[in-house]
C-alpha cells in the first residue's frame, strides 16, 4: 500500500487531507515523495516558524539528545530553567508552566484563573471565564466549551460548566454580560481570532476590557498559541495592544517543530500553582526544551522588523489583486478573503507547488518567518495568479 492508503486504513479520520505526501524539507521548501517541490505558506500551521530543519535548531536539539533526553521534573534540568528566564524576559511574565500542546497550556490558564479567585476570595462560585465569540482554545472538553462557536459544543457533551461568550469588539456588551454574572473571575482572548477568520481585535475594545478587569480584579488570559513567538511582528501580539496580560498561553511555533505548550503566568498568579496542583509527565522535556530556546532567542529585533516588511509586501501584491475583497491580520498571520472559493483557490495553489491554509471562507498564511525574499515572491505569484484566474 502507499503511504496514504496506509494512513486512510490505520490511522484514524479526523483530517480532511490534501493528497500530497511530505516526505522532507528545508528552509521554507517541502518536497513530495515524487520530488515535487513546495513552497510551505502555512508552515505547520504555525509551527515552523524557521521552516523545515533549520541547522542551528537541528544542532541544539542533537547534542542535548546526545546528552539527556527525558528526566522526571521532580528534578531540575538546564534547558527548561534558561528557556523559563527567557520566556519571562520577553513576555513581561514572571513564571512559566510547560506543557505539550496549546490546548494543555489554555487548560493550564483555566485551572489557574479559577485556583486564583478560589484562594483570594474563598468562593467556590467564583469560576465563570468570559469568552469571545468566533474564538478557537483547543480541543479538549474545557477548551472546546471555552471556544466561543457553537459549531464546537456538540457531540461530545456533556461539557464543562463555567463559560459565557460574549462579541469581540463589543464593549458594552462585554460589561453587560460581567453586570450579569457576578462570578466572572477571568476573560480569555486572542488578538487575533485565528480560525475565527483571522480577524484581529480592535486595539480600542481591548484596552478598555483591560482596564475593566484590572478594576474588578477579573484575570486577563491572553491565548497565543498562534499569534506568539514574533508571528504578528512583535514577540507577542498582546505587545502590539500595550497590555500585560495575567496570563499567557502559547505553542505551535515556541519550539520550532516539536510539542511545546508554555503557560506563562503574571504578578498576581505567578504563586497560584503549588506542588501536586498541575503536572505533566513530558512539560519542559531536555531535547524539546533546548529546541525551544535556540527558536526564542533568535526571535530578536531584526527578524520582527523583517516579518513585518514581509508583511507589508503580502498585503501590496495582495491589493494590485482583482479578486481580493479584503485582507485581514497582522505580519505573517494573514487572511485573504476573495471573491472565489478558498478551498478551491488553496487546491489551485497546491497543484502549482504552494502549500497555503484556509481558515473559515479565507485563505490563511503564515509563512516561516525567515522565508526568503526569493521563495516569498515566487509564492505570491502563484497565489495572485490563482486568485486573479
Amino acid at each position: 500500500m502507499t503511504v496514504q492508503e496506509k494512513t486512510n486504513k490505520y490511522i484514524a479520520g479526523t483530517y480532511g487531507r490534501f493528497p500530497v505526501t511530505i516526505v522532507k524539507g528545508k528552509g521554507a521548501a517541502a518536497y513530495d515523495e515524487n520530488g515535487k517541490k513546495y513552497i510551505d505558506m502555512g508552515s505547520g500551521i504555525g509551527v515552523n516558524i524557521f521552516g523545515y530543519c533549520d541547522d542551528e535548531w537541528i544542532s541544539a536539539v542533537t547534542q542535548q539528545l546526545n546528552t539527556l533526553q527525558h528526566t522526571s521534573n521532580l528534578y531540575y534540568t538546564k534547558p527548561g530553567a534558561e528557556l523559563a528566564q527567557v520566556l519571562c524576559e520577553k513576555s513581561g511574565l514572571q513564571k512559566c508552566f510547560f506543557a505539550n500542546s496549546g490546548a494543555e497550556a489554555n487548560e493550564c490558564s483555566i485551572k489557574t484563573a479559577r485556583k486564583y479567585s478560589l484562594d483570594k476570595y474563598n468562593d467556590e462560585n467564583r469560576n465563570i471565564i468570559v469568552s469571545l465569540k468566533q474564538s478557537f482554545h483547543g480541543r479538549t472538553l474545557a477548551t472546546l466549551k471555552a471556544t466561543g462557536q457553537d459549531v464546537f459544543h456538540s457531540t461530545f457533551g456533556p461539557f464543562p460548566e463555567g463559560f459565557v461568550y460574549t462579541e469581540a469588539d463589543n464593549y458594552d456588551a462585554f460589561v453587560d454580560l460581567c453586570s450579569k454574572n457576578t462570578n466572572i473571575c477571568a476573560v480569555i482572548m486572542e488578538m487575533i481570532q485565528g480560525e475565527g477568520g483571522v480577524i484581529a481585535l480592535n486595539k480600542i475594545f481591548v484596552k478598555k476590557v483591560y482596564e475593566f478587569c484590572q478594576k474588578h480584579d477579573i484575570l486577563v488570559i491572553i491565548d497565543e498559541v498562534q499569534t506568539g513567538n514574533g508571528r504578528t511582528g512583535k514577540m507577542y501580539a498582546y505587545q502590539n495592544y500595550d497590555i500585560l496580560p495575567d496570563i499567557v498561553s502559547t505553542a505551535k511555533g515556541v519550539a520550532g517543530g516539536l510539542p511545546m505548550g508554555v503557560c506563562l503566568f503574571g504578578e498576581k498568579t505567578k504563586d497560584t500553582l503549588t506542588p501536586g496542583s498541575h503536572g505533566s509527565t513530558f512539560g519542559m522535556n531536555p531535547v524539546i526544551a533546548a529546541g525551544a530556546l535556540n527558536i526564542v532567542n533568535r526571535i530578536d529585533d531584526s527578524l520582527l522588523q523583517d516579518v513585518l516588511k514581509k508583511s507589508d509586501y503580502i498585503k501590496s501584491r495582495l491589493e494590485s489583486c482583482k479578486n481580493v475583497i479584503s485582507v485581514s491580520g497582522m505580519g505573517l498571520m494573514l487572511g485573504i478573503e476573495t471573491t472565489k472559493d478558498s478551498k478551491e483557490i488553496v487546491n489551485e495553489c497546491i497543484k502549482n507547488g504552494v502549500l497555503p491554509l484556509t481558515a473559515k471562507n479565507k485563505i490563511r498564511l503564515l509563512p516561516p518567518l525567515n522565508i526568503s525574499e526569493d521563495e516569498l515572491k515566487t509564492a505570491m505569484d502563484i497565489i495572485t495568479e490563482v486568485i486573479d484566474r
